[in-house]
């Protein structure tokens, strides 16, 4: 089958399409053929880190071929998307029979594939705060795929005020215009997101922090927590190390900070977020032109052999939405 791979140097220029063995489906799995997937910020460092093989979080066509034969809930031609380990930049692929779920009449296969990584990671990013009704919300990288799904689970789950960040005056536009966006905007670059945070709050702060950024943004971040303020850390985008940090607000505002990942969980947290997000909130998923209360927003889309330019524009960060690539 045909395959996106990485030559040995990592750049763009470096992405390929070869021919690597059909995948099979171990008892509990289910062998998809991929009709479209998502682009998502890991893979530039899975990319640059030698990895020849690029997994992401990918929704499918239809099951095919074979479904392990300890799999009673689907069946050959069932539509799906779900989550996947690795190697979905590829024609096919195998996933646990738990990890997918099943594709809406009313999703097309592009707005699919926005879904899986970005919005289960928004989900578990807002769960483990355990974010409250009435509470207020800071989420960064709001253009993002995952921050546009944060900013709208916030507004969904009766958050009071909902402020993003994003470093360009279009991308603020842009969301303070979205039905189901956020409250309030930053411009991170031209603004102190920490000041404008307390003067948005009456001098309060945030409840909960969404953060990808990591280091440029951690002092801010704690300035910009309430009392007992939780953070979810998704990343570290701008580096992993703090100088001149002052502890002291950490234990007087009782501080909660919490990295978390997705690709990393063992196979049973990832089964049980699947079944929490697709039970909640699952189906109240449209695209963009959709009534519903969540929507899915695509910046670009890309045809497989469009690789490298849908790579690079990931790179310019200039993109609001998700980009996806899609297989004939």
């Amino acid at each position: 089958m045909r395959a996106i791979l990485v030559k040995g140097g990592g750049r763009i220029e470096d992405l390929y399409i070869g021919e690597v063995e059909k995948p099979s489906p171990e008892a509990d799995e289910v062998l998809v053929k991929v009709k479209a997937f998502g682009l998502n910020r890991m893979d530039i460092m899975q990319r640059k880190g030698g990895i020849t093989h690029l997994p992401e979080l990918v929704p499918s066509w239809a099951l095919s071929f074979r479904v392990g034969k300890d799999v009673k809930q689907w069946k050959e031609g069932d539509e799906v998307l779900g989550l996947v380990g690795g190697g979905a930049y590829a024609e096919y692929v195998v996933a646990f029979s738990t990890h997918v779920w099943r594709k809406s009449n009313s999703l097309s296969w592009t707005e699919a594939a926005a879904i899986p990584e970005n919005w289960l990671t928004a989900f578990q990013a807002l769960t483990i705060p355990e974010l409250k009704s009435g509470e207020d919300v800071l989420v960064h990288t709001g253009a993002s795929g995952v921050g546009l799904a944060a900013n709208q689970l916030a507004r969904f789950w009766n958050a009071n005020k909902v402020i993003t960040t994003a470093s360009t005056s279009e991308k603020l536009n842009w969301l303070i215009n979205l039905p189901n966006g956020p409250t309030h905007t930053i411009n991170y670059k031209t603004e102190d997101f920490a000041s404008e945070v307390k003067k948005i709050t009456n001098r309060r702060g945030v409840d909960v922090i969404v953060d990808f950024p990591g280091q440029s943004h951690f002092v801010k971040n704690i300035d910009s927590l309430a009392m007992d303020g939780r953070m979810t850390m998704l990343a570290m985008l701008s580096g992993n190390e703090v100088s001149k940090l002052n502890l002291s607000p950490i234990l007087y505002k009782r501080l909660r900070i919490q990295g978390s990942t997705l690709r990393s969980r063992s196979r049973e947290y990832q089964a049980d977020l699947i079944q929490r997000f697709t039970s909640t909130v699952g189906d109240k998923l449209t695209g963009e032109k959709g009534e519903g209360p969540l929507r899915t927003y695509i910046y670009a889309v890309y045809a497989f052999d469009e690789i490298q330019t849908a790579h690079r524009d990931m790179e310019s960060n200039g993109t609001a939405g998700k980009l996806i690539v899609t297989i004939p």
